[in-house]
């Protein structure tokens, strides 16, 4: 794989009409557990892609884990929600991802106008392999990593994605490599976060997302904060309901939010 390097200059932006900015009467959620019924789209969040993380989630592990001006690494930056709240909260970013797709589009969505002083680079990258990144040298890592693969990301288009490992125990042991990496290049004392979820195999519930913290815990990150987020507005939710009453299991509608720390 060839790799690139996108900088973007917000000195010149490019005019994307759209009336609100920034969200109206934003407040720091305080509880271990979050619930957002209604996905928000100011600037140039959408709504439609429904696979990527929600602005409020972002904005509100931004705020209460980084400073402005802070360096910040998004390595797998997929829908490009993390880059539009590095530029509306002024923080330095690096967004990777082993999808040129991905990168276009979040190349896209930065062009609204807002005034800016964010440094935001693009690179395609392996979250596995960030050796362009120094140790000891970001802030604050945030990211939203597939479900091994419960979406489908690439379609088996891109060899490396990590939503073609089915095995759970296999997808556990590359996110340990992904820690790995995450604890090498995050100064002491500072955060990671990610978004992971649990599934189900012939009807029986497996902990997906513990097991990937108990990767991060082995790798020396300690544990900040376990965040539920329920889920809302599921695809063919009412299908599911209906499999569901007909089969007696239940329908997993939460998320784990896990905040790690370097110590």
């Amino acid at each position: 794989m060839n790799y690139r390097l996108i900088t973007f200059d917000f000195r010149f932006p490019i005019m994307i009409k759209k009336e609100k900015i920034q969200p109206e009467n934003f407040e720091l959620e305080c509880t271990s557990v979050r619930s957002f019924p209604h996905r928000w789209n100011w600037a140039t969040h959408n709504s439609k892609y429904r696979w990527n993380w929600s602005p409020d989630v972002v904005r509100n592990l931004i705020l209460r884990y980084s400073e402005e001006w802070d360096n910040l690494l998004d390595p797998m930056i997929w829908w490009w929600t993390t880059a539009i709240e590095a530029k509306l909260l002024n923080r330095n970013l690096i967004a990777c991802d082993i999808n040129p797709i991905a990168l276009e589009k979040t190349k896209e969505v930065l062009g609204f106008k807002h005034d800016s002083k964010s440094k935001i680079e693009l690179k395609l990258h392996d979250t596995r392999v960030l050796d362009f990144v120094k140790a000891n040298s970001i802030d604050f890592v945030l990211t939203h990593p597939p479900y091994a693969d419960i979406i489908k990301y690439s379609d088996w288009t891109i060899k490396s994605d990590l939503s073609n490992i089915h095995d759970i125990d296999l997808f556990c042991d590359e996110m340990e490599i992904v820690a790995k990496e995450y604890y090498r290049i995050l100064k002491k004392w500072k955060y990671c976060a990610i978004l992971i979820w649990d599934t189900r195999r012939n009807k029986l519930y497996q902990p997906m997302a513990f097991k990937v913290m108990e990767r991060f815990l082995k790798v020396w990150f300690v544990l900040k904060e376990d965040i539920v987020k329920v889920q809302h507005n599921c695809k063919a939710t009412w299908f599911r309901v209906k499999k569901s009453k007909e089969s007696n299991f239940l329908l997993i509608m939460h998320e784990h939010l896990f905040v790690f720390k370097k110590e």
